[in-house]
C-alpha cells in the first residue's frame, strides 16, 4: 500500500488534473490520514466538480470525520449527478440510520435495494424496519433475543459484514458472535487470541504516559476492527468489511459498548432482564 501511495502521489504531482486522486484519497482514508485525504479529495473535486466519485470520496471521508452534514450534502450531490449511484444511496441510508432517522434510512436503502445492491443492503433494510421506535438508546434487545447472549448485539449490526463480540478478562466469550468470511462463528478462537490484550494495551499506554486507553482501531487484510475496554475488565470487539467508514465503525463500537454495559449491569444484579 505504501508503494501505491507513493506512486499515486508522484503521478498526481506530475499531473494535478489526474483522476488518480480518487485512489490516493481512498488509500489515505483507509490509513486513517483523514485530513490529508480530505485535502487531496477537495483539490481533486475543484478540478472535477461534476465527477460523482469525487463527491462520493469526500462524503466517505466526512463520515470518518463524523461530519455527517457534509457527508449527506456530498452524497445528495452525487445523486443529482448520477441518480443511480448505489454507493450514495447506501451512504445516505447508513448516515440516516446512525442519526435515528429511520424513515429516511428506509427510503434510501429501498432505492439501493431496488437498484440491485447486495445482501448487505437487504439486511440493513430489514434492520431499519425492525428498528423504528428508538433503537438508538442503549437498551437491551427483545426478551426472546436476550435469552441467548450471542444475539445481544444483533439489532445493532446494520451490515452483513459486521460482527460484535464481548470478552471477559480471560478471553472467554460472554456475548455476541464473530463470523468469518464463510459465516462460521469463530468467536472462541478470536477470544483465545485476544486473551490478555487489554493488559498489554494498558501497559503500553502507561509506558508512553498517554493515560488510560479508551479505544483502538486497526485494519487487517480481511476487515477493520475496533476494540474498547468495558465494565468488569471486559473487552468489546467489533469488526466490519474494509469498505466500512471508520467513523461508522467507531459509532458501532460505542453502541455495542453501551449495550454491553447495560447487559453486564443486569447480569451482575441477578440476571433479571424484566
Amino acid at each position: 500500500m505504501a508503494d501505491d501511495v507513493r506512486r499515486w502521489s508522484d503521478e498526481l504531482a506530475r499531473d494535478p488534473s489526474s483522476l488518480v486522486f480518487l485512489q490516493l484519497g481512498e488509500a489515505l482514508r483507509r490509513q486513517g490520514q483523514l485530513e490529508v485525504a480530505l485535502k487531496i479529495a477537495l483539490r481533486g473535486l475543484d478540478r472535477h466538480q461534476m465527477n460523482a466519485d469525487a463527491h462520493d470520496l469526500v462524503a466517505r471521508i466526512a463520515v470518518d470525520r463524523r461530519d455527517f452534514a457534509r457527508a449527506m450534502e456530498e452524497w445528495e450531490t452525487v445523486l443529482r449527478i448520477k441518480p443511480a449511484h448505489l454507493g450514495a444511496m447506501k451512504g445516505l441510508g447508513y448516515v440516516c440510520f446512525q442519526q435515528g432517522r429511520f424513515e429516511d434510512a428506509e427510503r434510501f436503502l429501498s432505492k439501493a435495494a431496488a437498484g440491485g445492491a447486495g445482501s448487505d443492503v437487504s439486511n440493513a433494510l430489514a434492520t431499519v424496519r425492525r428498528s423504528s421506535g428508538g433503537m438508538l438508546a442503549p437498551t437491551l434487545p427483545s426478551e426472546a433475543q436476550a435469552e441467548d447472549p450471542q444475539y445481544l448485539f444483533a439489532d445493532l449490526l446494520v451490515d452483513a459484514g459486521q460482527t460484535a463480540l464481548l470478552l471477559d478478562a480471560s478471553g472467554y466469550v460472554m456475548a455476541g458472535v464473530y463470523l468469518d468470511a464463510e459465516g462460521t462463528n469463530v468467536a472462541q478462537d478470536v477470544g483465545a487470541q485476544l486473551s490478555g490484550i487489554s493488559d498489554e494495551v494498558l501497559r503500553s499506554a502507561r509506558h508512553l504516559d498517554i493515560g488510560d486507553w479508551k479505544a483502538i482501531t486497526f485494519e487487517t487484510q480481511a476487515a477493520v476492527v475496533a476494540m474498547a475496554p468495558g465494565r468488569d475488565n471486559s473487552l468489546m470487539v467489533v469488526a466490519a468489511s474494509r469498505a466500512t467508514p471508520l467513523g461508522l465503525l467507531r459509532r458501532l463500537l460505542e453502541r455495542c459498548a453501551d449495550r454491553a454495559a447495560v447487559w453486564l449491569g443486569v447480569e451482575r444484579n441477578g440476571g433479571d432482564r424484566q
